[in-house]
């Protein structure tokens, strides 16, 4: 398979190789003082159920308060390792693998000791320097894995303006990240290109697309391996395809189509609004090369349109009517207002044809909007990101992961006081924005992007979900467990894949 690898990572692969050569196990401190708290690590890992093939979870203390980190993991049949160089815990893949192998629905024992920096032991009383203990943690390994892949677009976090842009994709179980496309390599225009939207059909990648905007713009379709270039923009459509969902069985794709506008906040503490002034939901048949209307309500907003993984329907989200005194004003001042419902349409394939439309969520009666549904692979659960309202939550400091049973749906529409939600409280954030709710192919994972490590950049975070109970979420693992820190971009659209993209970063500038 041929693969576009930056430098960057040629060289972090050597340094991976490296540290799995000559890993560093430090002697545990012969004296320590209990800290009889919690180690301050990041991320924080510190009783986490995690995926029986993920990669290692590396971790710190503050380098401002810490000057050395020892951390001793124990697996379930009494083998012990230590680790720790500096203030860092980096485990080599192969020792950790192995440590998961042993402890499959069991758990990895954790203990922490960090040696004090120097600043910190003489400020005050001189016993609070030297090592310390802190009280062990556990990591819970679960029986059933994730799935191998991730892709996301890594883009500047303002959306003011773009320069280099990519989508990339991650092996889970290891630290491997290429590019699947890069903005540069096909455009040499001073406007730049736009990449986004990448989508997989059943998580699998000979049926995929992601879209182009400005220069050489276009949706680039992946039909059985094949790439081409579509323009989705047809006489009787507002726009080309935006937010896009593979139907699971037939080489159909829905899309929204969107006029959307931006606003810069100087004050609000959500800095960007995003909003569409229209929208509407189009079916495109990938082997005609044909679009028809789904639903074009003059004067409602229809979006974010996602599959039940059967096939049978198709679930969006759409605006409810602005008051009266409202309808005719600037949406600048009237966006706070627009809210969203779910609702829903049977599917019938040999005709292509939709029933009517279903209120299956009324979100907007409890004064919330609604967006983003993705349903489970069992079709037993219904995920979606609510906020106060809008459609782009993932500025909304407010903005959070909802998952109901779909069992409780019955033909009336659900509403906060009808329904039971699972709980979600250690998944999402607190009074940070948590967006882009996603399933994995297996249904034990779930994944958002959250902004709540900064509320700057948005990170990657998974949780368990075993028959609806949802266990405290986890930030994506790296290599070096300050990259967090240091990487100057956000996570856009994490997308789960049970397979790398094939197709070269050169093969696809040629269909440009």
């Amino acid at each position: 398979m041929k693969r576009h690898i930056r430098p960057y990572f040629l060289f972090q692969a050597a340094v991976s190789l490296l540290l799995s050569s000559c890993a560093h196990h430090p002697d545990v401190p012969a004296s320590s003082r209990e800290a009889k708290c919690l180690p301050a690590i990041f991320p924080d890992y510190c009783d986490v159920t995690v995926p029986c093939n993920i990669a290692p979870l590396n971790f710190m203390l503050p380098a401002d308060q810490y000057e050395e980190c020892v951390a001793r993991l124990t697996t379930p049949d009494g083998r012990q390792q230590t680790y720790g160089e500096g203030v860092k815990v980096q485990i080599p893949e192969s020792e950790w693998h192995a440590m998961l192998d042993v402890s499959k629905g069991k758990n990895i024992k954790v203990e922490v000791w960090g040696k004090a920096t120097n600043g910190q032991a003489k400020s005050g009383n001189e016993e609070k320097g030297g090592w310390m203990s802190f009280n062990p943690f556990e990591i819970h390994v679960a029986e059933q894995p994730i799935d191998e892949y991730l892709s996301y677009r890594l883009i500047e976090p303002s959306y003011i303006v773009y320069d280099y842009m990519e989508i990339a994709q991650r092996n889970l179980t290891s630290f491997e990240e290429t590019q699947v496309f890069n903005n540069k390599v096909s455009c040499d225009d001073p406007q730049g290109q736009c990449i986004n939207c990448h989508s997989y059909q059943n998580y699998k990648t000979d049926n995929m697309l992601f879209h182009a905007r400005v220069t050489r713009g276009g949706t680039i379709i992946v039909n059985d391996g094949k790439v081409s270039k579509v323009d989705l923009k047809r006489d009787n459509t507002i726009s080309a395809g935006v937010y896009p969902a593979w139907h699971p069985a037939a080489k159909l794709v829905t899309f929204s189509t969107n006029l959307t506008h931006q606003v810069f906040h100087t004050a609000h503490p959500n800095k960007v609004e995003v909003f569409d002034t229209a929208s509407d939901l189009i079916l495109y048949d990938v082997v005609k090369d044909s679009v028809s209307i789904i639903s074009n309500d003059p004067d409602l907003l229809e979006v974010f349109p996602s599959w039940s993984p059967d096939g049978k329907y198709l679930y969006y989200c759409k605006s409810v009517p602005l008051p009266e005194e409202m309808r005719d004003k600037d949406i600048r001042t009237t966006y706070p207002k627009v809210q969203y419902n779910l609702y829903r349409r049977s599917f019938e394939i040999s005709s292509q044809s939709f029933g009517e439309e279903e209120l299956v969520y009324d979100a907007a009666s409890a004064d919330k909007s609604v967006t983003l549904p993705r349903i489970s692979s069992d079709g037993h659960y219904l995920l979606f990101a609510e906020g106060r309202y809008g459609c782009f939550h993932i500025w909304h400091h407010d903005a959070d992961i909802v998952c109901i049973p779909m069992d409780q749906y019955t033909g009336d529409a659900l509403t906060a006081e009808t329904s039971s939600p699972i709980d979600l409280t250690l998944f999402n954030s607190e009074g940070h924005s948590d967006s882009y709710p996603t399933w994995s192919s297996n249904g034990h994972w779930i994944m958002c992007a959250s902004r709540r490590d900064d509320d700057n950049f948005s990170r990657v975070y998974f949780a368990y979900f075993n028959n609806g109970k949802v266990e405290k979420a986890f930030l994506l693992p790296q290599e070096d467990p300050e990259m967090h820190v240091t990487l100057l971009k956000s996570y856009n659209r994490p997308e789960f894949m049970v397979e790398p993209v094939k197709i070269s970063v050169n093969e696809f500038s040629r269909a440009f």
